[in-house]
């Protein structure tokens, strides 16, 4: 068995007016990411990691922010053809572990619907995907609340 790693990480300007979306779910909130696509960081970082774990490349050679194709597409979208570019490399998905910074919503309450939601688009199971949540104790952008930054580690393996 071949086992392999990778990181993501993606981050989005917060801004009023804008709908929020993270971890494949639509939060209310007075703020939303402003982004070519849906915006949900938590999606791109898992992406990213997905694709650098199977050494192919990042989300923006595949899903180019240039690209009227992906012009508000919905990042779940993105996140099952990630999962299927690397199952034709012949990888699957062991887990995940997450961490999103956030200073506001609280995002507790959303965690058990983004695990099932995610889990559905990867086809794996729920307690294969770890979503935690952090602020920055109101320090930097995050804690401003003017932008929402996603962290992810991935485990994929081919036998």
């Amino acid at each position: 068995m071949r086992i392999r790693v990778g990181f993501g990480y993606d981050v989005h300007r917060l801004s009023e007016g804008e709908e929020f979306w993270l971890g494949g779910i639509r939060i209310n909130h007075s703020k939303g990411s402003v982004a070519h696509s849906d915006g949900d960081v938590l999606i791109h970082a898992i992406c990213d990691a997905l694709l650098g774990a199977a050494n192919m490349r990042d989300i923006g050679y595949h899903f180019p922010d240039t690209s009227s194709e992906f012009k508000n597409i919905d990042s779940k979208i993105l996140l099952k053809k990630t999962t299927e570019l690397i199952s034709a490399k012949g990888y699957s998905i062991g887990n995940i572990d997450s961490t999103i910074a956030l200073q506001t919503p609280k995002i507790k309450p959303y965690i058990d619907e983004m695990q099932e939601v995610l889990a559905g688009v990867m086809n794996i199971d729920i307690d294969d995907i770890a979503i935690k949540a952090t602020t920055t104790e109101k320090l930097g952008f995050v804690g401003a609340e003017d932008g929402v930054a996603a962290y992810a580690t991935v485990l994929i393996q081919k036998d």
